[in-house]
């Protein structure tokens, strides 16, 4: 009987070997405590991180969270915010080029380069591309929209759109069959210069589109000889990247 009652006394409680490995488990753990207060953490992008592992392992529906954590929108914000200072970037470079080409030409007078809230914008105004009343271009005009088309097949600018847009001021043509109105001016001027890019400039045509707005897009009152001729002029915007779906290419 003694020795029945000291074998059941040796089986209660845990194993040797749970000693051993319980010192192991707290030795990892310090471990990695260690690890963690010696590194630096991005709470918004881990957090996406681990919601996105959730969603793709089944744990929910679908790969997405249960919620809309703002911790998640603002890590997916950030990365966003980040392309579009590199877009930034380029188009300031590319405006500094444009400017360079502009003041050793001087074409200061004729020519306005921008940045605005659609993109890089290049202003040619009055009968810089065109003679009055004709929609035909220059010789000079093209050397000058071959030095920007060659700008824009550059690395950083071959997947932008470009935009070109015919603006006229408020008087009306006068004999001309060609073009009734100033509708069918400002169209075929912005749609002339879009084919030189496309056949002579070689940009890909999926690239560009032609857009004609008569006098109703001024850039000043219709009411002197001075901001008439501001309101004569051809618009070439190349589009930042989030403008591009509101843009008829899709």
């Amino acid at each position: 009987m003694s020795r029945k009652r000291k074998q059941e006394e040796a089986k209660a409680g845990a194993p040797e070997w749970m000693t051993t490995f319980s010192d192991l488990m707290t030795l990892l753990l310090c471990f990695f405590v260690l690890l963690f207060a010696f590194s630096t953490i991005d709470l918004r992008k881990f957090s996406a991180v681990i919601q996105s592992f959730q969603g793709s392992l089944g744990v929910l529906e679908g790969g997405k969270t249960l919620e809309e954590v703002q911790y998640i929108e603002d890590a997916l914000n950030e990365d966003k915010t980040t392309k579009q200072l590199e877009e930034l970037e380029d188009f300031k470079k590319l405006k500094e080029q444009m400017e360079e080409y502009i003041n050793e030409n001087g074409m200061e007078e004729q020519i306005l380069v921008d940045l605005d809230t659609r993109g890089l914008l290049l202003r040619f105004k009055d009968n810089v591309l065109f003679d009055s009343g004709y929609a035909a271009l220059k010789p000079a005009a093209k050397k000058t929209l071959k030095f920007i088309a060659d700008l824009l097949k550059q690395d950083e600018f071959i997947t932008k759109y470009i935009r070109v847009e015919g603006h006229t001021d408020s008087d009306p043509i006068i004999n001309s069959k060609k073009f009734p109105t100033n509708w069918e001016l400002s169209v075929t001027r912005a749609s002339n210069v879009v084919r030189f890019l496309i056949e002579e400039a070689g940009i890909k045509a999926n690239r560009l589109s032609a857009s004609g707005y008569s006098q109703y897009h001024p850039v000043a009152p219709n009411d002197t000889f001075e901001n008439k001729a501001k309101n004569r002029r051809v618009d070439i915007v190349i589009l930042r990247s989030e403008f591009v779906k509101s843009e008829p290419y899709y």
